[in-house]
C-alpha cells in the first residue's frame, strides 16, 4: 500500500476500511501521490478478508476539488509511452473493487471526486452539496468510464447537460438520477455514515461480498475497456493547444480571485 500524508487511511477492528482525503487546505485537491495512496487502499483491501466494507470522505469543506492540476500535469507521461500512472490505477481498482463501498460527499465534488461516485455502492450526498464534471470546460475528457455509466444511469441528454455543458448539479438531483443512495440532512453526514455502516455490518458477511460481486460482475470488463479508451483520448488531449490555453486560462482566473 502507498502512504501519503494527505490520505488517511485505517483498518479498524469491526473490519471498516476507512479512507479519508486530508487536504482540506487545498480542498482536497488530489495530487499524483494521493492517488497512488487511494490506489493502494483499495487494492490492498481486494486480498484482505478482515475488511468488508470501504469508506470514503473528505476533510474540511469539501468532499474533493479533483485534480490537482499542477501536480497531475508534471506527472503526465507522453501519449503512446505505454506508462501507467496513480490515477489509472485508481480508476481501475474502482472498477475491480469487490467489497461495500460507501461514499460520504458533502460540499464540492469536483472531476474525479463525481466519476468516482460512479464506482460506489452507496453514495451518501449532504444537502447542499454540488457535484459538476468541468472536462470539456478544460479541453478534456470524461475519465472513469462515466461517457458509459453516467449516460446508462441518468439517460444520454440528462448527461449530456452535465458531461459536454458542466452544468453542477446538487444532491437531490443527484438522487434523482440514481447516483445518490441517500440525501442527508444538513450537519448530519457523519451520524448517516454511522448507521448505514453499522446496517451493513449486522448482515451476514459472506452474503453481503457475494451479493456486492453478482451486482457488480456483469458489466466490469466493458467498464475497463471504456476506462482504457476515455484514458487515451485524456492523454492526447492533454497536449493539445486547446487544453493548454484552457488550463492557463484556470489558473488566471485563480490568481485573480479574492482570498477566501
Amino acid at each position: 500500500m502507498s502512504n501519503d500524508s494527505h490520505v488517511l487511511v485505517e483498518q479498524r477492528p469491526d473490519g471498516v476500511l476507512s479512507i479519508v482525503l486530508a487536504r482540506p487546505e487545498r480542498r482536497n485537491a488530489i495530487t499524483v501521490a494521493m492517488y497512488a495512496a487511494l490506489a493502494g487502499a483499495i487494492e490492498s483491501a481486494a486480498g484482505n478478508a478482515a475488511i468488508r466494507l470501504i469508506t470514503l470522505e473528505g476533510q474540511g469543506e469539501d468532499f474533493t476539488a479533483g485534480n490537482d492540476l499542477g501536480d497531475f500535469l508534471r506527472a503526465m507521461p507522453d501519449p503512446g509511452s505505454g506508462e501507467d500512472i496513480p490515477v489509472w490505477r485508481l480508476l481501475r481498482a474502482l472498477a475491480r473493487n469487490q467489497l461495500p463501498l460507501i461514499a460520504a460527499v458533502h460540499g464540492n465534488a469536483v472531476g474525479i471526486g463525481t466519476t468516482m461516485l460512479f464506482h460506489c455502492d452507496f453514495v451518501l450526498a449532504e444537502e447542499g452539496s454540488r457535484c459538476v464534471m468541468p472536462f470539456v470546460d478544460l479541453g478534456l475528457v470524461p475519465e472513469a468510464a462515466s461517457s458509459l455509466l453516467f449516460p446508462r444511469l441518468a439517460g444520454r441528454r440528462r448527461a449530456a447537460r452535465h458531461l459536454l455543458l458542466g452544468e453542477p448539479f446538487g444532491a437531490e438531483e443527484a438522487f434523482d438520477m440514481g447516483l445518490a443512495s441517500h440525501i442527508v440532512p444538513k450537519g448530519h453526514l457523519q451520524g448517516a455514515l454511522a448507521g448505514l455502516v453499522a446496517a451493513l455490518l449486522a448482515k451476514p458477511p459472506e452474503a453481503l461480498r457475494q451479493t456486492q460481486r453478482l451486482l457488480r460482475r456483469e458489466d466490469t470488463e466493458e467498464i475497463l475497456e471504456r476506462m482504457e479508451l476515455e484514458n487515451g483520448h485524456f492523454a492526447e488531449r492533454l497536449q493539445s493547444d486547446e487544453v493548454k490555453g484552457a488550463i492557463a486560462a484556470f489558473f488566471a482566473a485563480r490568481a485573480k480571485a479574492p482570498a477566501s
